[in-house]
């Protein structure tokens, strides 16, 4: 009997956080291993978001290998993050793997990553994993099978399908995938970003034909605003600056050297004698183009320090032209409206690029269809997306012809169960907490930071201090009362008197029933003072108690 299970850990109702698990019997295989970004609105402080890893830790000895499809945060980014805590196998294609032992070593963890083919197979564990290429903003993205007893466990990856492509390092071979499908298709992972499209992406997703006329008609130099990993849309700009013979600035030396790596494998190669340094920016008038890219919302946020000239290096002038040509995904909205509004302040002329007329890189309903023809499976499983995605890629398959009881929609955690090729089960939940990262520090699962953080920013902090004598805890010093984005003190003496006499008549009750505690004694303070907050102000402010206690020679 063969069993199979298939759940996802993260990117389910979701943009990004992308991880799944397959487990065939005892083998587990784990595909992605990626961030998000936060809400700016409702996660204060948080950088970014990453899986919950405990079932891979309890676990961690029937891993047989993480397989990393291509090298974008959003499914590579959060593996420094479970290496640390799970030593397994890593499997990627050469620019991928490149990438993945750059972030490896800034965390200082000393790993090779296993390389697989575009297109190839290897054996791990006791199962055949296939790759094939398919097209994606970034060289060397791969799709998987996992090929079993009942047929084969496909994950697409993002793809879309553009006839016009000649790098091979961007081509989707469909000549792979309708071989695996035509050998039977057990199960079919694919991606659902783009799934309410009508039509197909391509050649939607190319920005060459809306901005040439503006490296055409520019009075002065050009800025073009770019997300680092969407190499496909750079080297369009690359190419454009060769056509209209524009030297080429990088703003940030990371992302010339990802060119550099990139040319050296051979997948794009571009004449160094086009680049000019940050030193060299300054001397040129209509003949530059200046790339500033970045991840998430960091490229909006350097496009708005230079805009509010505070960069060391760029500063417009009304000649120029701003190209914004990253458009604003989840997470990123009010960085990008900052940015583009301190740019028409500055009297620049801006080219947004219309996200409605520029197709981000996944495949619309028209792809969807193509791939559920090629590979013919026997279940459809949409991932990778909001809710609303999911179910608009389920009925792409219902308008194809697939019954109901064919198509599985999951949450994160569900688990689907198939038994000799058949599905048994969806009823299986593992519970999920995200894991909130601050800067380089891990923040508790539970989320209490991010309460204490919004308390702080909605109704402030009040902070009252007093120093007693630890022996007859008479008091000697203070209390003092401190407020900060809750009430104007000097409006509020009243307050004030009456925030101080609760923590001294807190103390002196408790010494004078001898129950003194100092730890009890604050508890009991905080909590009476809440209560008259709420009361006089409607405010519940977050309420920090010291009380000091020294010993006094007598």
């Amino acid at each position: 009997m063969e069993q199979v299970r298939i759940f996802a850990l993260g990117g389910l109702d979701e943009d990004g956080k992308n991880m799944y698990v397959i487990e065939v019997n005892q083998e587990l295989f784990v595909v992605e291993a990626g961030l998000k970004y936060p809400s700016s609105e409702e996660q204060l402080g948080v950088e970014i978001i990453i899986p919950d890893f405990k079932y891979l830790i309890e676990n961690k000895e029937r891993i047989k290998g993480v397989f990393i499809t291509h090298g974008h945060d959003d499914v590579m980014a959060a593996l420094p993050y479970l290496l640390k805590q799970v030593d397994v196998q890593v499997y990627a294609t050469e620019l991928t793997a490149l990438l993945i032992e750059k972030d490896l070593k800034k965390e200082k963890i000393n790993k090779k990553i296993n390389r697989i083919k575009r297109n190839g197979k290897i054996k791990v564990g006791s199962i055949t994993v296939e790759s094939f290429g398919v097209t994606q903003s970034i060289p060397d993205g791969v799709g998987l099978a996992f090929h079993t007893k009942h047929g084969s466990i496909v994950y697409t990856s993002e793809f879309i399908v553009d006839y016009d492509v000649r790098n091979e390092a961007f081509m989707c071979d469909i000549a792979s995938l309708a071989q695996i499908g035509k050998a039977g298709v057990l199960a079919l992972l694919t991606e659902s970003v783009g799934a309410t499209r009508e039509g197909y992406t391509s050649p939607h997703h190319k920005i060459t034909s809306i901005v040439e006329d503006c490296f055409e008609v520019a009075e002065g130099r050009i800025l073009v605003t770019l997300y680092k990993q969407n190499l496909f849309r750079i080297i369009e700009v690359l190419e454009l600056c060769k056509k209209f013979n524009k030297k080429v600035m990088f703003y940030d030396q990371k992302q010339l050297d990802l060119l550099k790596m990139v040319s050296k494998l051979g997948y794009y190669k571009f004449d160094e004698k086009d680049l000019i340094s940050s030193q060299e920016f300054s001397k040129y008038d209509k003949e530059v183009v200046c790339i500033v890219s970045g991840s998430g919302n960091e490229v909006f946020k350097l496009m708005q320090k230079i805009a509010i000239k505070e960069d060391d290096i760029v500063e417009l002038s009304k000649e120029d032209t701003v190209i914004i040509a990253s458009p604003v995904v989840p997470g990123t909205e009010r960085y990008a409206s900052n940015m583009e509004n301190d740019l028409y302040k500055e009297g620049v002329r801006v080219v947004k690029v219309n996200a409605k007329e520029v197709f981000s890189m996944h495949a619309s309903i028209e792809e969807l269809k193509m791939i559920l023809y090629l590979f013919k499976p026997k279940y459809y499983i949409p991932v990778k997306g909001e809710y609303r995605h999911l179910v608009a890629n389920a009925n792409i398959a219902l308008n194809m012809g697939y019954r109901p009881d064919k198509i599985v929609v999951l949450d994160n955690g569900q688990i689907s169960l198939f038994t000799d090729g058949k599905l048994k089960s969806t009823k299986e939940f593992l519970t999920l907490e995200e894991t909130l990262i601050d800067g380089n520090e891990k923040l508790d699962v539970g989320g209490m930071v991010l309460k204490d953080r919004e308390t702080l920013s909605t109704d402030g902090v009040i902070v009252v201090g007093v120093v007693i004598n630890h022996r007859t805890k008479e008091i000697i010093g203070g209390p003092d009362v401190q407020s900060r984005g809750v009430i104007y003190l000097k409006d509020a003496d009243y307050i004030v008197k009456q925030l101080a006499d609760i923590l001294i008549d807190t103390i002196e009750e408790n010494t004078k029933n001898n129950t003194y505690d100092n730890m009890q004694a604050r508890l009991e303070a905080k909590e009476k003072m809440v209560k008259y907050m709420i009361k006089e102000t409607g405010k519940r402010p977050m309420i920090l108690l010291a009380i000091v206690e020294i010993n006094i020679d007598e």
